[in-house]
């Protein structure tokens, strides 16, 4: 549950929040908010049952809610969550998990 919204994605989807962009460079040049570029690196605040194949069986996500994870730039659907935008993905689209 998020907030007072009961989000489940289905099959393989996974609802990720994107972390914030970069506010300055890595010289220490302040950005203005148009020309941040949008994360590829979010957090899994929840995901689908898993992917089904042609044969009706179904293979569990590999990815878990709280993990942090890097994915495509090009994929995914922008959706707007308490007045925020996320992102739905598909597992393929997920590049990688982030771990400290």
């Amino acid at each position: 549950m998020i907030g007072k919204l009961n989000i489940k994605p289905i099959f393989d989807n996974v609802l990720v929040k994107p972390l914030e962009a970069e506010q300055k460079t890595a010289t220490g040049i302040l950005l203005p908010d148009s020309a941040k570029e949008k994360p590829q690196i979010g957090e899994v605040m929840a995901v689908g049952t898993g992917h089904v194949s042609p044969e009706g069986k179904v293979r569990p996500m590999s990815v878990k809610v709280g993990q942090k994870v890097m994915y495509k730039k090009w994929g995914g659907n922008e959706v707007k969550v308490a007045g925020e935008e996320w992102m739905i993905v598909e597992e393929k689209d997920i590049l990688a998990v982030i771990s400290k």
